[in-house]
């Protein structure tokens, strides 16, 4: 989609952009294009590609969520920054925290946050596992996310552990989620979760589904999770 179609659409969500921000988007794709060329942040870099597949993606949580007030918000395995960034960019008072376990992405988030002239955002090179037993940071989130990271019952552990009681997990998916969701059912009850909504919708002009599901975090995790770095992908919680 072109900028005024992102524009455009994003208004009819209830989303406005000021001028400020759309110049951040800007921004945002040209320095991902040009460290692109020195990193693999991204296999998608035409203009039009990246504001539907990368930018709205982002923003679609925010249909049916309120991303408002200073909300924390955790994002596990933004990569290029997605999707915290783009929410960032149009709810500039949210508090983001980035977790990535690569060492050179970090580098580009920190320029892009510097570029982009953002605040209260926070970067961690680590691994979800070692982060969610972390006490500084376990149960400090009011929401958690994850685009494209792993299976859902991989996910919940990386994620609903650093979910405050009363906050929420929220996974962005593909087609794949209605069959990832029967195997995460017990992940998800086990480790304090419980499932509240999932919202199905078709991405503009490429067409294709995506899923928003949102948890709900209605008890503690219990201490021994997330277990250690690797399990969680070797053994899932069935």
């Amino acid at each position: 989609m072109n900028k005024q179609t992102f524009q455009n659409l994003l208004q009819e969500q209830g989303i406005t952009l000021s001028e400020k921000q759309l110049n951040q988007y800007d921004k945002y794709y040209k320095l991902l294009v040009e460290w692109n060329e020195k990193m693999n942040l991204t296999a998608i870099t035409e203009e039009e590609d990246v504001y539907t597949k990368h930018f709205y993606d982002s923003l679609t949580p925010a249909f049916y969520f309120p991303f408002q007030g200073n909300l924390k918000v955790c994002d596990i395995g933004a990569g290029a920054g997605f999707p915290s960034i783009p929410l960032k960019i149009a709810f500039p008072d949210i508090h983001v925290t980035i977790v990535d376990s690569l060492k050179k992405r970090i580098t580009f988030l920190d320029t892009l946050k510097d570029e982009l002239e953002l605040d209260n955002v926070t970067f961690y090179h680590n691994r979800a596992e070692i982060f969610g037993q972390n006490i500084q940071f376990r149960e400090q989130y009011d929401v958690v996310m994850a685009r494209a990271v792993a299976k859902m019952s991989v996910l919940t552990e990386f994620c609903l552990p650093l979910v405050k009681v009363g906050g929420h997990m929220i996974a962005m998916k593909g087609s794949q989620f209605h069959e990832e969701k029967k195997g995460a059912d017990k992940a998800v009850q086990l480790l304090g979760g419980k499932w509240d909504e999932v919202h199905t919708l078709t991405l503009p002009e490429e067409d294709s589904e995506r899923n928003i599901a949102i948890i709900s975090k209605v008890k503690q995790t219990p201490k021994k999770y997330p277990r250690k770095p690797g399990t969680p992908i070797k053994k899932p919680i069935s």
